[in-house]
């Protein structure tokens, strides 16, 4: 029987995130000897370094494949039913998640038949039938037709549009099961969280001061929301110029914290070493204060 593995996807820019990651799930699980946790790196799949430059389809128009981008990603998270062989159960998530709770519970969970089992986005992708594929539990052998690097090559091809992609519109939708928000929580930390989702990227707790180093997705037009025909007059009468050029701090301490306890605990643990940490900020990975942030963090509970 083929052993339950959850599956962190990254690349350079988020490879901190995918360790503390790892470590959480491991940390906070009562079953750790019973599944695996692996890294899927963009640096082992060439396929992405090779479109760089080049067009794609995204939400019908033309978007520039950029192999450095925060989020490259995100194609390999289609990729562990292949690496699994097909068989057994798997949960892949992104690396800006974190482990609050038992991730065991989620690999056993009583899937009801269903290939793929996730929550719904939020905001107008969420009423638009976006599922949120940053945290899949996935039946391996009922996903047969995921081949990453084929269907990736389909979008230059113009014959798969990212979007439709990644929000899982290319599935059946009677082949997804509804997941709790507990099991990504987007950034939400409370008694029933399990996984805690730090979506909001310009207010990632390890990036605070940094410069924002990824192109915030275009927004479509939408002329009957007011929120959208009012940005241009509060640009106007405030001189707000749009997104901030640096991360900001994040609006939850406890948020902060909780990433900050785990990184601390990684580095005791030699999961992560302080040459490595040092690397990171070098490379505006991490904030620049981080050393100074860990001696002011608090450990977390046992």
């Amino acid at each position: 029987m083929t052993k339950p593995c959850v599956f962190i996807h990254t690349n350079e820019r988020q490879y901190l995130g995918a360790l503390v990651s790892r470590h959480s799930l491991l940390r906070n699980s009562q079953h750790r000897e019973a599944f695996d946790v692996k890294i899927i790196h963009t640096k082992d799949h060439p396929f992405l370094r090779e479109r760089e430059g080049q067009p794609f389809l995204r939400e019908g128009g033309s978007r520039v494949w950029r192999y450095d981008d925060l989020q490259s990603f995100t194609p390999l998270r289609f990729m562990p039913p292949e690496l699994m062989g097909y068989e057994g159960r798997a949960v892949v998530i992104d690396p800006d998640i974190f482990a609050v709770g038992d991730v065991w519970e989620l690999l056993t969970r009583d899937m009801d038949g269903k290939a793929i089992v996730c929550r719904s986005r939020t905001g107008s992708k969420g009423l638009d039938g976006c599922m949120a594929s940053s945290v899949m539990l996935l039946d391996c052998a009922k996903l047969t037709h995921w081949r990453a690097k084929e269907n990736f090559t389909e979008l230059f091809e113009r014959k798969r549009d990212y979007m439709e992609w990644i929000c899982l519109k290319t599935e059946p939708r009677s082949s997804i099961g509804k997941l709790e928000d507990r099991w990504n929580d987007f950034d939400h930390l409370g008694p029933e969280t399990k996984l805690l989702h730090n979506t909001k990227r310009q207010t990632q707790p390890w990036k605070t001061g940094l410069p924002v180093d990824f192109t915030a997705a275009s927004k479509k037009f939408k002329a009957t929301r007011p929120k959208t025909w009012m940005r241009p007059l509060k640009r106007a009468m405030l001189g707000w110029g749009g997104a901030p050029s640096h991360y900001q701090a994040h609006p939850d301490r406890a948020q902060q914290n909780f990433f900050f306890g785990l990184l601390r605990e990684c580095l005791a643990e030699g999961v992560v070493t302080e040459d490595q940490l040092r690397a990171e900020m070098r490379e505006n990975h991490i904030r620049h204060d981080a050393l100074d942030v860990l001696k002011q963090t608090p450990p977390l509970p046992a």
